[in-house]
């Protein structure tokens, strides 16, 4: 969303925005219906309540998904098609070279399409958020791991720049890219920003309680949360703090399930709230006395920026992604040392924790990520692509051929940006 309103704020020539239909080929997309489509998908996430001037007074959910099936089915068309190669082909006009900006994973694993806006003149530059399918196979859904590989393989042969959310992310990739015999690119380390948000009425727990922000899966280290619980039930009883669970259940975590389902200890102590909207977490996030961080992987920790952003103390595991993020404000714990993690949770717990009063005391000095710094970052990559030949190996330029790809899946419209 970030990427959408910073580009649709420029001029129609600077920018094109293009999805990818369900027979692998991009094309344009009608520029105002984008824009209806991000409005509607904004007013989804702050929960507006349907709006008289739509018909029915449909939610804003129903609308976003209107206008975006309404995108997808015109995607089958030719319009949209010849609409790329005349945006193209005007970049290519004025001496400068299109980028083709890809900034989210989906639509890598398949590299013909891209290599076919490569030889009509465009650069390519996607963002990478992690390599975690690669890294850590044993975490990712069995699919992800193949799909992961080979959306680096397209990276390493057609990137001619790449942006990364950390400095951890970059130093994964560049080894990744040199397997394939690939010199690196010009990369961007260019750290995501922070939205802030209102907080929303929402019923908040009277005692003492913590929160953990992410996906239910098994890199995410719910587990050894829900043990220490358990052991915090046996051991206090109603007198234990609480735990929130924030996030949909994700993959691979039947013993999670288990224990949240079936174990009765954790009953008015375990509260698993779901996916919850944007303005609930921030209330619930802003009333804890920590956030819970103990992953045991990640590419960037968004869940802490916004949790040291609202002012809320964090504890979590010492990842150097996570040391990017938090610097030295968060308490960083090794994710598999149980009895430090209980020390640390049941000292902040209590209104006088020290430990507490220190973290909030560094809190002042801690600078959240802005989308401003983001993006000068990105153009500064831009620019640095746009002013140097096509990489060595690069096809040369031509018209966009016919697609040669799997279909992608039905329902799904992916929205990139192409900065002409």
């Amino acid at each position: 969303m970030a990427y959408a309103r910073h580009w649709i704020a420029r001029p129609a020539s600077a920018c094109t925005f293009v999805a990818q239909s369900a027979w692998g080929w991009f094309a344009a997309l009608p520029r105002g219906r984008v824009a209806a489509l991000l409005d509607a998908l904004e007013a989804a996430w702050q929960g507006a309540p349907p709006a008289a001037s739509h018909p029915g007074g449909a939610g804003p959910q129903r609308v976003a998904r209107r206008l975006a099936l309404g995108l997808q089915a015109g995607l089958a068309c030719g319009a949209g098609r010849a609409a790329l190669r005349a945006a193209l082909a005007k970049g290519l006009a004025n001496a400068r070279r299109p980028v083709f900006l890809l900034v989210s994973h989906r639509a890598l694993d398949h590299g013909r399409p891209i290599a076919a806006l490569r030889r009509a003149g465009a650069a390519f530059v996607p963002f990478v958020h992690d390599l975690i399918p690669l890294t850590h196979p044993e975490y990712a859904r069995p699919a992800q791991v193949g799909r992961h590989a080979r959306r680096i393989a397209t990276i390493a042969e057609q990137a001619d720049g790449v942006i990364v959310n950390s400095a951890a992310t970059a130093a994964t990739l560049l080894p990744h890219l040199a397997r394939h015999g690939a010199a690196a690119p010009p990369l961007a380390v260019a750290p995501l920003g922070i939205e802030p948000w209102r907080a929303s009425p929402f019923s908040l727990p009277t005692e003492p309680y913590f929160v953990c922000l992410g996906t239910i899966e098994p890199r995410k280290n719910h587990l050894l949360l829900l043990h220490l619980w358990r052991d915090l039930a046996a051991r206090l009883g109603p007198a234990a703090p609480r735990l929130l669970l924030l996030g949909r259940r994700g993959w691979e975590n039947e013993n999670i399930l288990d224990l949240l389902d079936r174990c009765g200890a954790l009953g008015g102590l375990v509260r698993e709230i779901g996916t919850a909207g944007d303005r609930e977490v921030t209330a619930l996030l802003a009333g804890a006395r920590a956030l819970l961080f103990p992953s045991f992987a990640e590419g960037y920790g968004l869940p802490l920026a916004e949790a040291l952003a609202l002012g809320v103390p964090a504890i979590c595991s010492d990842l150097p992604a996570l040391r990017e993020v938090g610097g030295a404000v968060p308490d960083y714990l090794d994710p598999l040392d149980g009895p430090a993690w209980r020390r640390a949770i049941l000292d902040y717990a209590t209104p006088a924790s020290a430990a507490r009063a220190a973290q909030l005391a560094r809190l002042g000095a801690w600078q959240k990520p802005a989308w401003a710094e983001h993006f000068a970052e990105v153009e500064a990559l831009l620019q640095a692509v746009v002013a140097v030949p096509a990489r060595a190996g690069a096809p040369a330029p031509g018209r966009i051929p016919s697609p040669l790809m799997q279909p992608a899946p039905l329902g799904a419209v992916t929205l990139d940006t192409t900065a002409a």
